[in-house]
């Protein structure tokens, strides 16, 4: 009864996802920054629903790519690149368009470090002149 989820026996939702902070550094449990989270979280979300709509209309313009009529001939070009294209710019919006955006964030959080350190370096402990008198 468990397995099947029941309440008995039931691991917490973090050890069932197999991660335990414990073990983790600070650092690598701060690496997954929410705009990262949101990305994996509305792919997942919405994969299933972009994936049908987009499925559907490729195989909804598949009997007038497969027509072999004379008239159907000036219509075939056009419902192969729309067909093609759909199933594109499927893939485009569910794969690269997130890692984009996990990129982005990741440059600005790596920028924001190095100009962090940078004005860490640059700021020297004032030296009083030995030519002046105290």
């Amino acid at each position: 009864a468990a397995a099947a989820g029941g309440s008995r026996g039931r691991q917490p939702r973090a050890a069932a996802a197999g991660c335990s902070r414990g073990r983790q550094s600070r650092a690598a449990v701060g690496a997954v920054t929410g705009e990262s989270r949101a990305a994996v979280a509305g792919g997942s979300r919405r994969f299933r629903p972009i994936l049908l709509t987009s499925v559907t209309t490729f195989f909804g313009l598949m009997p007038m790519v497969l027509e072999t009529s004379m008239q159907a001939r000036f219509l075939i070009p056009m419902a192969i690149s729309i067909a093609f294209g759909v199933m594109f710019s499927t893939f485009i919006i569910l794969l690269l368009v997130p890692a984009l955006y996990v990129v982005i964030e990741d440059a600005t959080s790596l920028r924001s470090w190095i100009l962090r350190d940078a004005d860490a370096d640059s700021e020297v402990p004032e030296v009083s002149d030995p030519s002046t008198p105290a």
